[in-house]
């Protein structure tokens, strides 16, 4: 049968699991798969997996819970191998790999920041700031005729918006990232600007989150910052 890989941890980690199952409609209990002075977590997998809440909770409450202990490399939900041994291989293949990765995620979480700031408000401020979109939209107010006017102004707004994203990404990054140990920045989404996840140890945390919070009162409330964490470190394994 097919297992389920959850984690990789130091053999020395505790691994409580106690009150945990697998993924799953018929979950099964968590087990170890050892090799030398690693340990990968893992259960039977279901014959059909698909990202269910129930499963994403469980795959979540599993690296919560070896998160709390020490310290752990948490694999992306969905992540499977042939049998016990393909882990093993697995495990002994890139063993120098895992154990670095270990070290350099001591006493770290994940903190994952995506930021947004409301269309309107950005218009606003290009109309005040850029005197060439402030009189295209003059002249559009005024019934210019010209149909190039509309499109022109569109044009010059969304690449002001584009450079105006990338600034207050920059900013907010620069800002941080004196007290973060790495950072991954991905591409925002919807309205945000940015989506940034953020490693910090122990030692840095609370700088850390002072930082975040200055920035939430510096930048005003046209701004919605949203920090999820501590999580575990998917974004840095």
């Amino acid at each position: 049968m097919s297992v389920y890989v959850y984690s990789i941890t130091a053999a020395a980690h505790p691994r409580n699991l106690d009150g945990l199952t697998g993924v799953g409609p018929d979950p099964t209990a968590l087990r170890t798969v050892s090799a030398g002075p690693l340990r990968a977590v893992v259960s039977d997998a279901p014959p059909e997996l698909r990202p269910k809440r129930r499963d994403l909770i469980a795959h979540q409450a599993v690296q919560e819970r070896l998160m709390a202990d020490g310290t752990v490399l948490p694999l992306r939900f969905g992540l499977t191998a042939p049998d016990d041994d393909a882990v093993r291989a697995a495990l002994e293949e890139r063993r120098d790999e895992y154990l670095q990765r270990l070290t350099d995620l001591e006493g770290c979480a994940e903190y994952h920041l995506k930021a947004a700031i409301a269309e309107d408000v950005l218009l606003r401020e290009i109309l005040r700031e850029s005197p060439e979109a402030r009189q295209l939209n003059d002249d559009i107010k005024a019934g210019s005729s010209s149909p190039d006017l509309p499109l022109a102004l569109g044009e010059l707004v969304a690449q002001e918006v584009l450079a105006r994203h990338h600034a207050l990404a920059s900013g907010i990054i620069e800002a941080l990232r004196p007290h973060a140990r790495q950072e991954r920045i991905s591409e925002p989404t919807g309205d945000d600007f940015l989506n940034a996840s953020f490693l910090v140890d122990e030692a840095h945390r609370e700088l850390f989150l002072t930082a975040e919070k200055g920035l939430i009162s510096e930048l005003g409330a046209e701004f919605d910052f949203r920090l999820h964490g501590p999580l575990p470190a998917y974004s840095f394994v």
